[in-house]
């Protein structure tokens, strides 16, 4: 388990994401950083439901998970469909049972390098929204508090997106997080018109968005939309 410094440290983190503007596209980039960093993992991956009732990419800790999600979404198998289906969390899947439990997405967990794999649902009672992927390249797996420890930071982001949906009631769930995937659409260009533009990786072309936007206090989908029309100002290279 991490220290309680630490863990205390990112829960006032995931909290600061939660004032002023709420933004759900920062909060779920810093629970998947975070999440890799308090529980020795080596990527995560967020998912969240559409209004049509699928599964859709929101937030992943490294350019390769979200390819590697992706994957998962257009194969239709693998942890985090499993997650949220059954409302329950799977953990420590190992590459065999991952081979049995899901032939294709295996072979993406092999080629990862990844001897586990895991997944809980983000869920509050019976309602669940999402799914977070965990993957693992070491042995021994997640233990029985790290895995409620996942399930615990999994739940806070939950309770974060259900308590602004109650704020803003009258725009209802299902249109809110439906403007969040659609923002990850304008941040996925904005991605890649920098790191075509200033000669960088996709990973530190979006550390720069979510950096400038949390040091100017302005949503995420605003500062990539600005980015790909031009307009963006002052952005500094670095890891926010």
């Amino acid at each position: 388990m991490p220290t309680q410094r630490r863990l205390v440290e990112v829960f006032i983190e995931l909290a600061d994401t939660l004032v002023d503007a709420f933004d759900p596209i920062d909060l779920m980039h810093t629970l998947a950083r975070r999440t890799v960093e308090l529980l020795d993992a080596d990527a995560a991956g967020l998912m969240l439901v559409d209004r049509d009732g699928q599964l859709q990419l929101l937030a992943a800790s490294s350019e390769e998970t979200r390819v590697l999600e992706l994957f998962e979404l257009q194969q239709d198998e693998g942890p985090c469909l499993d997650a949220f289906r059954l409302g329950e969390p799977v953990i420590n899947v190992d590459q065999a049972a991952a081979e049995r439990r899901w032939p294709t997405f295996a072979a993406a967990v092999r080629a990862g390098n990844y001897t586990t794999v895991h997944a809980v649902p983000m869920r509050l009672r019976d309602r669940v929204i999402g799914a977070m992927n965990l993957f693992q390249t070491g042995p021994g797996g997640l233990s029985e508090d790290n895995a409620h420890l996942a399930q615990g930071l999994a739940d806070i982001a939950t309770i974060a997106l259900l308590q602004e949906r109650i704020i803003q009631h009258h725009q209802g769930l299902s249109g809110q997080l439906q403007r969040a995937l659609e923002s990850r659409v304008v941040i996925e260009q904005a991605k890649g018109i920098l790191a075509e533009r200033h000669g960088v990786s996709l990973t530190q072309a979006f550390d720069a968005v979510r950096a400038h936007a949390r040091r100017t206090r302005q949503p995420l989908a605003k500062v990539a939309a600005e980015a790909i029309d031009g307009t963006l100002e002052d952005i500094a290279w670095g890891t926010p």
